[in-house]
């Protein structure tokens, strides 16, 4: 009830003003009435005297500026359908700038986006500078991690806060973490422990492993290697598949693809799910239906964790997707939701802490008071260890919701959305 205060306090004004000019035009009707048309006049000059009064006593909205720095480039995918659209992540922002003011002009708060895009092999300092000058101090970071690294620490020095939903790497959160940075996208540990908690309830405790030749690929793998060790699954063996530098939709036909995934996933020993790590798509999206050995494929194919699926319908879900929809002409993707997360995590900070100064919105963003809904079943919440995002992950394929992380039966004595990625006793963060 107490955070609705500044809303009712504001309404409280609105109705105080809007009495005044009722009564002064009630006056009005009330002098034409008894002293004939000479009342006209007069009720109109009080009405007006009142109407200008009120103007003066409204103050202009606070405005409050948010950045989007996303590095971006066409990317090349192996299926058509898996094409990413050019406002990804960018659609999330806009949409939750439009929710901010929303509820902002009740409470004569105005927020505004600014848009910087580079390319991935960029710098990103440059683009970063010019949103801070132009009065940014809240930046939505849709970058890589050297990209991000390479502006955390200038970020601190300038008062500035980053929210990242580019980069999934632990070590963000973990050895590299900033005391500015707060991470909206889930780290990979967090994906795959939410896959591996699914497995094991399943009761497939019995993993291979296969993964592409590219970094991001590997980490991917560590992350199922340690989710693996964590939940009591077995990973009965591993396979890299090496990437050649084919054009990959040019160059192979189905019947090539099929004898050749065939041909690489045979010899495992007996398996319950085939684990795929493959970031870089080279290969993954053609390994489901193509194994030796009849398996179900989880990881970056087949069964994908996320941290939104565009079929999610629970927890008010359809709502968000129908209003994503309606906006933007398209479905909503993981990155748009991080990208709107991170934009309503501004605006509820904001609105909750009354006041739009960067001290006070900082200071409520770190407090256990903080939280921000998305459409996942509970509020979600900062882990104050190293500032990443508690939050479920789901778990689907291309057409529907299969499930969603954390599982039944895995409990915690703080959160049970900590048994998802690092965990406090676990931390190599310290936050300066």
């Amino acid at each position: 009830m107490a955070s609705r205060k500044p809303a009712l306090a504001q309404e409280e004004v609105r109705y105080s003003m809007t009495g005044r000019w009722i009564a002064a035009v009630f006056l009005g009707v009330f002098t034409l009435t008894v002293n004939g048309g000479a009342g006209v006049a007069v009720g109109q000059e009080q009405a007006a005297a009142t109407a200008g009064a009120t103007a003066k006593t409204e103050k202009p909205a606070s405005e409050i500026g948010i950045g989007y720095l996303r590095a971006y480039a066409p990317q090349l995918t192996l299926s058509l359908l898996d094409q990413p659209p050019g406002d990804n992540g960018i659609a999330g922002a806009k949409v939750a700038i439009d929710d901010n003011n929303t509820t902002g002009k009740f409470l004569n708060q105005h927020f505004r986006l600014d848009i910087a895009e580079i390319k991935p092999s960029d710098d990103p300092v440059a683009a970063f500078n010019e949103l801070v000058a132009k009065g940014n101090r809240y930046i939505v970071a849709d970058l890589s991690a050297k990209q991000l690294l390479a502006i955390a620490d200038l970020a601190r020095d300038k008062g500035v806060l980053i929210f990242n939903i580019g980069a999934s790497d632990d070590r963000l959160r973990e050895e590299d973490c900033r005391i500015n940075v707060f991470h909206v996208a889930p780290t990979r540990s967090m994906l795959a422990d939410g896959l591996a908690q699914y497995l094991m309830w399943k009761r497939w405790p019995k993993w291979v492993l296969i993964y592409g030749s590219h970094d991001n690929d590997h980490l991917y793998a560590d992350a199922l290697r340690r989710a693996a060790d964590r939940f009591g699954a077995e990973i009965v063996a591993e396979k890299e598949f090496k990437d050649t530098g084919t054009a990959r939709r040019t160059d192979t036909g189905v019947t090539q693809i099929q004898k050749q995934i065939s041909t690489f996933t045979q010899g495992f020993p007996e398996y319950d799910v085939m684990l795929v790590a493959d970031e870089s798509e080279v290969f993954g999206t053609y390994v489901p239906f193509r194994t030796w050995m009849p398996r179900p494929v989880a990881g970056t194919a087949g069964l994908v964790p996320s941290s939104w699926h565009p079929a999610s319908e629970q927890w008010a879900g359809i709502q968000m997707q129908s209003r994503f929809l309606k906006i933007t002409g398209r479905r909503m993707l993981s990155r748009d939701m991080e990208a709107w997360t991170a934009v309503r995590t501004v605006g509820e900070a904001a609105t909750r802490a009354k006041g739009t100064d960067f001290e006070t919105i900082d200071a409520y963003l770190r407090s256990d008071k903080f939280s921000v809904a998305a459409f996942k079943g509970q509020k979600l919440t900062f882990r104050p260890w190293n500032l990443q995002l508690r939050q479920p992950i789901f778990l689907g394929d291309d057409r529907s919701v299969i499930s969603t992380s954390p599982q039944e039966g895995y409990l915690h004595q703080v959160s049970e959305l900590d048994t998802l990625g690092v965990d406090q006793p676990e931390t190599k963060c310290t936050l300066k």
